[in-house]
């Protein structure tokens, strides 16, 4: 029936843009998936918007440790377009690749200002974790660790995730901030401000289309909030369509092919580079097998599709991000937004791709989207993610307390790593205690194992 639904568009006589949607559609499966092209172009667009303050948040941080931001802005674009496009194209999977704010914060604040470490010798850093980390996606270790993640701490990952998705939305706008005085970390923020409204008043509107099924609701929300935005928030401003990039500022040398891999080699920064690695394999890895969770790609096994080239793309992207002068790059959790948008094929992360390859040139469009346009689709994405604890097979209450253990301790951390060792380890000890250990595999106590041990020695990010 495939090959017949197809004939009439790659024949002879069929019109040039029929047969151009017809590659499309084989490639990138969309029909067998059950989507269509405009649901993964809105769906593209949807994970541009969520994601596309990295351009802004990544070179303010290197910035501050020195780099010059004007360079950090293209690295940026071009290291989420090479990522995007190599994930969407190669692997056809509905998640985006970007710097990693995680570990852009780790570098700047952690290796360059606290270790006083240069740029360049940083930027070697994270070319030694992209070898390293592309070594452990190509030789198959990842996919070994996707293969033995209990499925209680998997869907705890999802549920966690969703969980943190909702508490950084809630922040960017100002909804939940920080406790100023004494009591709990966290307190209610400024609910009667404009961002908090916005991002109220706009998770709602996405219950409302969602349930209408119109298509494209989310994006529709985010262009409507930015447009509301412009008509009356002073600090929404247009300044204009495009601009030139620059590789780099007066009296700044260029960050292309200036990392320093002979400096990174020293004793001082190589337990910083596996720290790097560690938080990247299970930060990733976690992001990948959630967002692909949620997209319905995965088999009847419950393992990825194509998830060794997932993998792959996501630990080259960190290699070229470092040749250009960027951070450390990873799977974007807000690809999950695209994902609710309809998103199941990589058309999706290529649309991205393209999108900021065009960046470079409309940097100051991008500064129209506020956080609060972005903000009700995270918390929105958030709130599906935390459908997965239905999953957990609360009948194995071992497995399923881990599971929840992995996604509480997700938030409370601010660190998806640390939910995962904490899920890992309550996993493998009550099993122990409670007489089950034959459900133990040896890679599940191996990867609790060497978890613990990156805590309790102090290497973790």
């Amino acid at each position: 029936m495939m090959e017949q639904d197809y004939a009439p568009t790659v024949g002879v006589d069929a019109p040039a843009p029929a047969r151009e949607v017809s590659r499309l559609d084989r490639h990138f499966q969309i029909t067998a998936r059950g989507s269509s092209l405009r649901q993964e172009v809105v769906a593209g667009l949807t994970t541009f918007l969520a994601m596309v303050y990295s351009v802004f948040v990544v070179p303010g941080m290197f910035g501050k440790a020195g780099f010059d931001t004007s360079a950090v802005f293209v690295a940026v674009c071009l290291t989420t377009a090479f990522g995007s496009l190599l994930m969407g194209v190669w692997a056809n999977l509905p998640i985006a690749i970007g710097c990693a704010i995680s570990l852009t914060a780790f570098t700047a604040f952690d290796l360059v200002l606290g270790k006083g470490v240069s740029p360049s010798v940083a930027l070697g850093a994270i070319f030694l974790m992209g070898l390293v980390f592309t070594a452990i996606s190509v030789t198959g270790v990842r996919s070994w660790i996707l293969r033995n993640l209990p499925a209680g701490v998997a869907h705890g990952t999802g549920v966690g995730i969703g969980l943190f998705l909702l508490l950084i939305a809630s922040n960017d706008v100002g909804l939940v901030i920080k406790n100023p005085g004494p009591g709990l970390p966290v307190a209610l923020g400024h609910l009667a401000s404009f961002p908090a409204l916005m991002s109220i008043g706009g998770l709602a509107a996405i219950f409302g289309l969602e349930r209408r099924r119109v298509p494209g609701g989310i994006l529709l929300v985010i262009i409507a909030l930015s447009a509301l935005g412009l008509a009356f928030d002073p600090s929404v401003k247009f300044t204009g369509m495009f601009a030139l990039p620059s590789l780099s500022a007066p009296g700044h040398p260029t960050l292309i092919d200036s990392m320093s891999v002979r400096g990174a080699l020293s004793a001082a920064v190589i337990p910083s580079v596996l720290a790097l690695v560690m938080t990247a394999v299970f930060d990733a890895t976690g992001t990948i097998r959630a967002v692909a969770g949620q997209a319905g790609q995965l088999d009847g096994k419950g393992q990825i599709i194509n998830g060794g080239r997932a993998l792959t793309a996501d630990s080259v992207s960190s290699i070229f991000s470092a040749f250009l002068g960027g951070a450390p790059a990873a799977a974007y959790i807000e690809s999950a937004a695209g994902v609710a948008a309809g998103g199941k094929t990589g058309l999706g992360p290529a649309v991205v791709g393209v999108l900021f390859l065009l960046l470079i040139f409309l940097s100051p469009l991008a500064a129209l989207v506020p956080a609060y346009a972005t903000a009700p689709a995270l918390m929105y994405v958030g709130l599906l993610m935390l459908g997965s604890i239905s999953k957990l097979h609360m009948e194995d209450t071992v497995d399923a307390m881990a599971g929840l253990v992995c996604a509480v301790f997700i938030v409370l951390t601010c660190n998806i790593v640390t939910g995962i060792m904490l899920g890992f380890s309550t996993l493998v000890i009550g099993r122990l205690v409670s007489g089950e250990y034959k459900k133990l595999n040896v890679g599940t106590v191996a990867i609790a194992v060497v978890l613990a041990t990156f805590y309790l020695g102090g290497w973790a990010i």
